[in-house]
């Protein structure tokens, strides 16, 4: 390529005319990010979160929503002397600055009582396994009672004045009562040894435990002389009969 078909090409409108057009193109897209960024960050926007707690969710939500934030129900809780969908706890605090289109996470009070489910500790578990599990789960555990029993031994549990099994549902505001072996046997358990009484002399004498038993004669012994007598008595008639017919001839 010659120098002069060089500095032509440079010269030309056409080049210079595309390298303004991507010099314009690149300023407008730093300006777009720029104020674009600024626009959907909200930047320099500020929001003062209101206090909701102890509101009901409605009137907290409509305050909420008003401002620009949006509400999201995180968790329940329960206060007894609170009335039911009572905010409890909010997240970010009132009186923290946020911007518009920022999630308040809230807390509301249950509407009912909640429920804990018993474990298995009647008759499975001492009293300091008892009062362990419990606990951890969240029971309220009263004063135990003490019952006949191998001592520390759980042999029931109370709610109420009512006995309550493994797998029953009791409220977090009832208190659980356990009972105890108290170490000592219950007087329907014990066993009442008689001592046994034996007959006196005198009497034992009256009463004789062995009886004599005698053995009959063999049969063969009464059969014989009865047929020898029946033989002989056979023998007699004959001979009276043989004698009658002679009488009469004579």
């Amino acid at each position: 390529m010659k120098a002069s078909e060089f500095f032509k090409k440079i010269t030309s409108g056409y080049l210079w005319g595309n390298l303004f057009a991507m010099a314009v193109l690149v300023v407008l897209i730093s300006l777009g990010v720029k104020y674009g960024l600024d626009v959907y960050t909200h930047h320099g926007e500020a929001i003062q979160v209101p206090n909701v707690k102890y509101k009901g969710f409605k009137d907290a939500e409509r305050i909420l929503e008003g401002l620009g934030l949006v509400v999201h129900v995180s968790d329940t809780g329960y206060v007894k002397t609170l009335p039911p969908d009572c905010v409890l706890e909010q997240n970010p605090d009132a009186g923290e600055m946020v911007k518009s289109g920022h999630v308040i996470y809230l807390t509301l009070n249950a509407l009912t009582t909640p429920t804990l489910t018993l474990p298995d500790i009647v008759d499975n578990s001492s009293l300091r396994e008892a009062m362990a599990k419990l606990t951890a789960l969240g029971f309220k555990v009263a004063m135990p009672q003490f019952v006949p029993g191998e001592k520390d031994w759980v042999y029931g549990v109370l709610v109420r004045g009512k006995n309550v099994n493994s797998g029953d549902k009791i409220s977090v505001e009832d208190s659980v009562v356990i009972q105890v072996g108290n170490g000592m046997r219950d007087a329907s358990d014990s066993v009442n040894y008689i001592d046994p009484v034996y007959p006196e002399e005198d009497e034992m004498d009256e009463f004789d435990d062995f009886e004599e038993v005698r053995t009959p004669a063999p049969e063969k012994n009464n059969t014989e002389p009865e047929k020898k007598q029946t033989t002989e008595n056979k023998s007699t008639e004959k001979s009276s009969s043989e004698s009658k017919p002679s009488e009469k001839k004579q």
